[in-house]
């Protein structure tokens, strides 16, 4: 679940989506998860990580369980779907000191965008975001 894991000297690892749907028959689904408001903490400066993400789509509609990651109970039948986003973990220590070349292979690699890298990390990419702009990342972790 990219971008889910806590911004951090060393980020937080990412929570995993998944999605069931019912093919035949009835059934009911419970969710009774933690970190449905607030994700794991980090620490010495990390960033929380992201919070439980449950979605049942029933008939076509979304319900969403009124205590997030908590409801009993929910009939479903043959073409409802349960999606989940896990929590992601807290990171550890401060953003800015994550290496910008790490930050890059993020974003490379789907983890985060370059919004996000400018915006968590102080990491600014160049245009094409196939480098780190050096002066403008120094500059943005400055200020």
């Amino acid at each position: 679940r990219e971008g889910s894991g806590g911004a951090g000297r060393h980020r937080g690892g990412f929570g995993l989506s998944y999605e069931v749907e019912l093919l035949r028959g009835e059934a009911r689904a419970s969710f009774v998860m933690d970190h449905g408001r607030t994700g794991p903490q980090g620490v010495l400066g990390g960033g929380d990580g992201g919070v439980n993400e449950v979605t049942v789509w029933r008939d076509g509609s979304a319900h969403v369980p009124p205590h997030l990651s908590k409801e009993q109970d929910i009939p479903l039948k043959a073409g409802d779907r349960v999606c989940v986003g896990t929590p992601g973990g807290g990171g550890y220590g401060d953003p800015l000191e994550r290496p910008a070349g790490d930050v890059l292979r993020d974003v490379a690699l789907g983890y985060y965008t370059p919004d996000e890298a400018r915006l968590l990390f102080g990491v600014v990419l160049s245009a094409d975001s196939s480098a780190v702009d050096e002066a403008a990342t120094r500059a943005a972790r400055r200020g």
